[in-house]
């Protein structure tokens, strides 16, 4: 069974299925509801254990779900494999039906821009932000792809908890757009909305013309002086928390 499992892991692969690399970005899959055709581990008996203690509501869905195989086979299926041992395949989410939900209105939680971001790290510490507060979603513009593996391994699976697309600029959600940057407004002395499409510059150079073109309200966080900048994660963070204190809405757990 366990060779079967590495030759239809190498068929599914090929067609373009999302990696999920250890056991937290596969239980968040499971528990968001991811279609995952397979998931592979050096010790299934060790993932079981795992769930019984930190996610007992995806227990079941790993037992019937997991295949074990040796290490040697897995290490060659996964560019770094996770020190829990474990792995999985998932399908991405239609494009279509994620549009349809980044555009639905009305919108209950903003929506995240990353302007032409380029770090990989960060985009996926940024979409793992955006699914703990409930945001509707995740849109990169430029040539980042948020469904890259080292994104998808960033968000610890949590891609399926929120919609996470690349759009074009004239493409992005409707909503009010509240852009960071140094020179906006303090955050502090600004309530945003639930419709609100908080965007963020790139790392290296900020706002692009473009979107400085659709924004309709430039706001800053609060920095010591002579501080360059904070971390884009750090920025979407504390964006995030600003809004859940002080919108319409009041925090992760009531969205």
């Amino acid at each position: 069974m366990a060779v079967a499992a590495v030759r239809e892991w190498r068929a599914r692969a090929g067609q373009g299925a999302v990696l999920l690399d250890g056991f937290h970005a596969v239980k968040h899959a499971v528990r968001f509801g991811a279609v995952l055709p397979m998931a592979l581990a050096c010790d299934k008996k060790a993932v079981l254990e795992l769930a019984d203690q930190l996610a007992p509501d995806v227990r079941d869905a790993l037992d019937a779900l997991v295949v074990e195989t040796d290490e040697a086979a897995l290490r060659g299926l996964v560019p770094r494999l996770h020190p829990t041992g474990v792995a999985a395949l998932a399908v991405r989410p239609d494009r279509a039906a994620q549009l349809a939900a980044l555009a639905h209105l009305p919108r209950s939680t903003p929506v995240v821009v990353l302007d032409q971001p380029r770090n990989l790290g960060n985009a996926g510490a940024v979409i793992r932000l955006a699914a703990g507060f409930g945001a509707t979603g995740v849109v990169t513009t430029g040539e980042l792809d948020p469904w890259h593996p080292t994104v998808v391994r960033g968000g610890a699976g949590l891609h399926f908890a929120t919609a996470v697309e690349r759009m074009d600029m004239a493409e992005l959600p409707p909503g009010p757009v509240f852009a960071l940057d140094a020179e906006g407004e303090d955050i502090r002395d600004v309530v945003l909305p639930d419709d609100a499409v908080l965007a963020f510059g790139s790392e290296r150079s900020g706002l692009s013309a473009e979107l400085r073109a659709r924004t309709d309200r430039l706001v800053s966080l609060p920095m010591r002086a002579q501080v360059s900048s904070y971390n884009l994660a750090t920025s979407v963070g504390m964006t995030l928390f600003h809004w859940s204190s002080t919108g319409e809405r009041r925090g992760p757990g009531q969205v």
